[in-house]
C-alpha cells in the first residue's frame, strides 16, 4: 500500500519514531533535520523539526500546496539523552525509511521494525567492545611514537577503561562520572607500572589509554553545527564536549596527586620509541577496532577500516606538505567527498565512511592537553595548545564543508 494512503497519525508516528532513532544513533542536528523533513515530504507531510543533543521538537501537518500557512496539527516534544554513534542501526533505520517511502513496506510494519531496534546486542558483543578499547589505545600509542612497553601499557589501560565504560552503561549514576573514574584509573595504573615495573612515557600512555573517551568527534560536530547556523545545538554540544574534557582532566590530576602522596615516581627515563615499521600493522588493527567501537555491522568492517586508513594517510600527506592544519583540511575534504560519493551510488548512509574516516583527524587529545595545562596553571603552553585546537577544528570542518561542495550529498545521512 502507498504510504500516502496510510492514516495521518500513522505516518506522523513513523516520522517521530524515525527522528527518535536517528538522534539515538548519533546523527548530528543538520543531517537529522534535513532527513526528517525530506522524509515527511515523501510521505505527504509538512514537517518542521528542531533538534538539539538532548531534545527534539517536531510538528506535522498535511502537505497542502494551496495552504502553505496551515498550522501544525500535531506537535511532539521529545526529551532524549545525547546519542552515541551506532552505524549498524543507523543503516537499518535508513533502509526501513527507504522501503516505506518506496511503498514496499507498510508504514505500520516500518514503525514496528523501528521499535524492534531496541533489542539488546548479543553477549559476545560486549567482550569484543572491551577488546576494541585496548586495541585502539595501543594503536594510538604507536602513532604517538611510544616504546613497546608504552604500547602494551596503553592497551592494558584501554581494556580497563573499556570495562568501566561497558559496566557504566546500565548504571546512570556511574555513567555520569565514568570519564573521571576512567582517567583516575588510567593515571594510577600507568604510574604504578612506571614506578615498579618499567619506565613509561606517562602522558603518552594516559592519553592513548583514554583516547576513545576523548570528545574530539563531539567538538568537530559542535563547530560544524555552529558554522551551519545550528547555533543552539552546536553550543550545547560544545558545552557537553568541554564538560567531558574537564572530567577527564580532573581524573588525571587527581590520579597524579595520589601518585605523589604515595611516593610512586618513575624508575627512570622512558625507553626508546618502537621502530617505524610497526605503524602500518597497528593502523590495520586499530581501524578494525573502530568497526566495533562505531557498532558497525561485521559486513561493513572493511569499509570502516578503509575509511580510517584513507583519512589518516591523506592527513599525513597534507601535513608533510604544509603542516598539521592543512593536513587535517585535506583529510576532511577527501573523506567528505568519498562518503558523499558512496552514499550517492550505493544508496546507503555516507556516515559509514565519514565517521570512521575522520576519527583519527579529530583533535580530542589536543583539547585534553590544553585543558590539563590550563588547570595546572601552565597558561602560556596551555594557550598555545588551545590555539592549535581551534585551528585544527576549523581546518577539519572547512575540509568537510568543501568536500560537500566538491561532491554534493544526495542523501541526508
Amino acid at each position: 500500500m502507498s504510504a500516502h494512503r496510510s492514516p495521518f497519525n500513522t505516518r506522523v508516528a513513523f516520522v517521530v519514531e524515525t527522528a527518535r532513532r536517528l538522534h539515538q544513533y548519533g546523527t548530528a542536528a543538520p543531517r537529522l533535520e534535513m532527513a526528517v523533513s525530506r522524509m515527511g515530504e515523501r510521505l505527504g507531510l509538512r514537517i518542521e523539526v528542531w533538534s538539539s543533543p538532548t531534545a527534539i521538537i517536531l510538528s506535522a501537518s498535511t502537505l497542502d500546496a494551496t495552504n502553505a500557512a496551515a498550522l501544525a496539527e500535531v506537535t511532539q516534544v521529545m526529551r532524549l539523552p545525547p546519542g552515541d554513534v551506532d552505524l549498524a542501526r543507523l543503516c537499518r533505520v535508513d533502509r526501513i525509511a527507504d522501503e516505506v517511502i518506496a511503498g514496499t513496506l507498510d508504514v505500520e510494519d516500518g514503525f514496528r521494525q523501528l521499535r524492534a531496534l531496541t533489542e539488546p546486542r548479543p553477549r559476545w558483543w560486549w567482550p569484543l567492545s572491551v577488546a576494541a578499547f585496548g586495541i585502539a589505545a595501543a594503536m594510538v600509542a604507536v602513532l604517538l611514537h611510544g616504546a613497546w612497553v608504552d604500547q602494551l601499557a596503553a592497551g592494558v589501560i584501554g581494556i580497563v577503561i573499556g570495562q568501566v565504560t561497558v559496566s557504566s552503561a546500565g548504571h546512570p549514576r556511574m555513567a555520569v562520572a565514568s570519564e573521571a573514574i576512567a582517567a583516575l584509573l588510567a593515571t594510577l595504573i600507568a604510574g604504578a607500572i612506571g614506578a615498579f615495573i618499567v619506565p613509561l612515557a606517562l602522558k603518552t600512555v594516559v592519553i592513548s589509554g583514554l583516547i576513545v573517551l576523548m570528545p574530539g568527534l563531539a567538538l568537530t560536530n559542535a563547530v560544524r553545527e555552529i558554522s551551519t547556523q545550528h547555533l543552539v545545538s552546536g553550543t550545547a554540544r560544545l558545552a557537553g564536549a568541554l564538560s567531558s574534557l574537564l572530567k577527564l582532566t580532573f581524573g588525571t590530576l587527581a590520579g597524579a596527586q595520589i601518585l605523589d602522596l604515595l611516593g610512586w615516581h618513575a624508575l627512570g627515563a622512558p625507553l626508546a620509541a618502537a621502530p617505524n615499521w610497526i605503524e602500518f600493522p597497528a593502523l590495520l588493527l586499530g581501524s578494525a577496532a573502530f568497526g566495533v567501537l562505531f557498532q558497525t555491522a561485521p559486513r561493513d568492517w572493511p569499509l570502516v577500516m578503509g575509511a580510517a586508513i584513507i583519512g589518516y594517510l591523506s592527513t599525513r600527506m597534507g601535513t608533510g606538505l604544509y603542516g598539521p592544519s592543512f593536513g587535517v583540511f585535506v583529510g576532511g575534504l577527501i573523506i567528505a567527498a568519498l562518503s558523499n560519493l558512496y552514499a550517492r551510488y550505493r544508496h546507503r548512509p555516507g556516515a559509514l565512511l565519514r565517521e570512521p574516516g575522520i576519527i583519527l583527524l579529530v583533535p580530542g587529545a589536543v583539547g585534553f592537553r590544553s585543558v590539563s595545562l590550563l588547570l595546572e596553571r601552565n597558561v602560556h603552553i596551555g594557550t598555545d595548545a588551545a590555539v592549535l585546537l581551534i585551528s585544527l577544528l576549523v581546518a577539519l570542518v572547512a575540509g568537510l564543508l568543501f568536500g560537500d561542495l566538491l561532491i554534493g550529498p544526495r542523501r541526508s545521512l
